[in-house]
């Protein structure tokens, strides 16, 4: 299976431009012969905790019609992307949720961040459970951004019966999870892993970009650089 972690610099607030992007690159991932696209934590509005606490409008709904792009382009292509933004829950509060698009439009799962990083939790509810989907019989597993530091997400991936770990996330310049994190979850638990992560200026700190896939022995398969908007595309060592 071949997979694409992209990467961009969202704008700020500006839902409709974002998901445009997104499209783009989901369709240029599918011409690279890509089946899942993955995106960076919050990348429908930008990771920026002000936005989501001070504008109702940029909490969205899992059918919210604004990712209805994203859901055609998913279609025609015949992709699943994995679409993280600041998504409604039951109770009404949002949660940073990945959304994930199957190739026919539909919604195969949502996933709810677990491990809210401060200050996080002022704006945001946490999840209390675990993210899976299966696609062309691969299990794969979802986690978002400081997720990644709680080493028993991938050991239950692993346990669980997933081949692929999928990764949102929001790194500044300087953070050690390129090195210390994400491959050490793969070669861990013998675990495919997609790290997504933003271009640019975020609430963090500016954003390096490096998205990268690594395989299960912890090798780099491939990495976008500092490019944006770029992919890091590669065919993953694993069967259904």
């Amino acid at each position: 299976m071949r997979v694409a972690a992209a990467q961009f610099a969202p704008v700020p607030g500006d839902v409709e431009s974002n998901v445009h992007t997104m499209r783009t690159l989901v369709g240029t991932a599918s011409e690279q012969g890509g089946r899942l696209v993955v995106f960076s934590e919050l990348a429908v509005t930008g990771y920026g905790f002000g936005l989501v606490a001070h504008d109702p409008a940029l909490r969205l709904t899992e059918d919210d019609p604004r990712l209805e792009p994203l859901r055609a382009v998913c279609r025609e292509t015949a992709t699943a992307a994995v679409v993280n933004a600041a998504v409604l829950t039951p109770g009404g509060a949002p949660a940073i949720t990945s959304l994930v698009i199957g190739p026919d439009g539909a919604l195969l799962t949502r996933y709810d961040k677990q491990r809210l990083h401060d200050p996080e939790p002022e704006v945001f509810t946490a999840g209390d459970r675990d993210g899976r989907f299966t696609l062309d019989g691969v299990r794969f597993a979802l986690a978002v951004c400081y997720d990644n530091r709680f080493p028993e997400l991938a050991e239950r991936a692993r346990a669980d019966g997933c081949a692929v770990y999928l990764a949102s996330s929001v790194l500044e310049e300087g953070n050690d999870s390129f090195e210390k994190v994400y491959p050490v979850r793969a070669r861990e638990n013998g675990l495919c892993v997609v790290l997504a992560n933003q271009v640019g200026p975020s609430d963090i700190g500016p954003c390096p970009g490096g998205s990268a896939i690594w395989g299960p022995d912890g090798g780099l398969l491939a990495g976008a650089g500092r490019a944006a908007p770029s992919l890091a595309v590669a065919d993953l060592p694993i069967s259904a």
